[in-house]
């Protein structure tokens, strides 16, 4: 049972999915109980032919998640549902469905995996206790990243035996490369228009740049993006979220990470896969997927300006851009298939069961 507690529809929920449509992959049958305000997130599963335990549409905002996370209604639904449904292994993701599962996975005696997709719920105030107290409780763990891996057993040492790496996977059908066709330059950034994500340095860096911007994703930033587009005289196209990103990501030269201490970026290996170079900040998971000067560009100073020279490098230098592409695409064939996530994922689940 995958216990999903947000309102988004990003790389956490798409990886749910990928893993609750593959059974015979991954060696188990999936289900997910989930708690969102978010009905487009209960369609995106159903719509997949994904059995979901909705609990109807929820409040997100710290107060709802205290009485979610530690009262008693939530957690007796959920365990009720791991119960009745002979749950072998409780999977948890992204911080609100931390504590819940953990309590609920707990009151049946049923093993938990939990997948870190980031690292900042171990280090912020308001959530570090809760997080912590969940994780020293949980059966095993999946890093999405060396990088989330190696930051987490500086953190919480204790965890890091139960720890082990798999990377996000990649459709590489799916994802699959497409001609560019002529235009001028052009680059792509696919994310959710939220703070850490950063999409203002790749505004910023295509008003320095002259490059032609296209933000797929929609967020609580976006409106802030548009004014400060405007602002630079950037030319900026903001096309919203985008359940098949493809047909922007293949418009395209290369595709563009900002966000600061990326994981690892589900996007940036889609980008990849379809043999688009990736011009991205070296920080985070990044540089485990993005080799400079054979998948993409690193920008080892985190500035617009650093930035926006990549970018003018790449307008310069397209042929390159067809090298790094093919390069990449290989990469994501070999070493991030969406195949290999899900046989590691079966061993995880066989490990966590084990645990019990």
């Amino acid at each position: 049972m995958h216990v999903v507690v947000g309102g988004d529809i990003g790389g956490a929920e798409r990886v749910v999915l990928e893993l609750a449509t593959r059974p015979e992959q991954t060696g188990a049958d999936h289900q997910v109980a989930l708690f969102t305000p978010n009905r487009a997130l209960a369609a995106y599963f159903a719509g997949a032919g994904v059995r979901v335990h909705d609990r109807g549409p929820a409040q997100e905002n710290p107060l709802a998640y205290l009485v979610r996370s530690l009262g008693p209604a939530d957690a007796t639904w959920l365990s009720d549902r791991l119960a009745r449904e002979a749950i072998d292994v409780v999977h948890t993701h992204t911080f609100g469905s931390h504590v819940l599962g953990t309590r609920a996975a707990r009151r049946v005696g049923r093993p938990q995996l939990r997948t870190e997709h980031h690292v900042m719920h171990y280090f912020d105030s308001s959530s570090s206790p809760f997080t912590r107290w969940a994780a020293a409780r949980t059966d095993r763990f999946v890093a999405v990243s060396e990088y989330v891996k190696r930051v987490l057993a500086h953190a919480a040492p204790r965890i890091a035996a139960r720890m082990t790496v798999v990377r996000n996977g990649v459709d590489t059908a799916y994802f699959s490369p497409r001609e560019r066709g002529g235009g001028d330059f052009a680059v792509a950034i696919v994310c959710r228009l939220t703070g850490w994500k950063r999409v203002h340095l790749a505004v910023e860096a295509a008003a320095l740049a002259g490059a032609e911007l296209v933000v797929v994703g929609d967020g609580e930033e976006r409106g802030r993006l548009e004014a400060l587009a405007r602002e630079r005289g950037a030319h900026v196209r903001f096309v919203g979220y985008q359940a098949d990103p493809r047909a922007f990501v293949a418009a395209c030269d290369a595709v563009v990470s900002t966000a600061d201490r990326e994981p690892l970026g589900l996007s940036v290996l889609e980008a990849l896969a379809m043999a688009r170079p990736v011009i991205a900040f070296a920080v985070g998971g990044i540089p485990e997927i993005v080799e400079d000067d054979v998948t993409g560009l690193l920008v080892s100073e985190t500035t617009a300006p650093a930035l926006a020279r990549a970018m003018d490098r790449a307008r310069r230098d397209r042929p390159s851009l067809e090298r790094m592409g093919a390069s990449a695409r290989r990469f994501v064939v070999e070493r991030c298939s969406i195949d290999r996530m899900c046989q590691e994922y079966a061993a995880a689940y066989e490990a966590a069961a084990r645990a019990s």
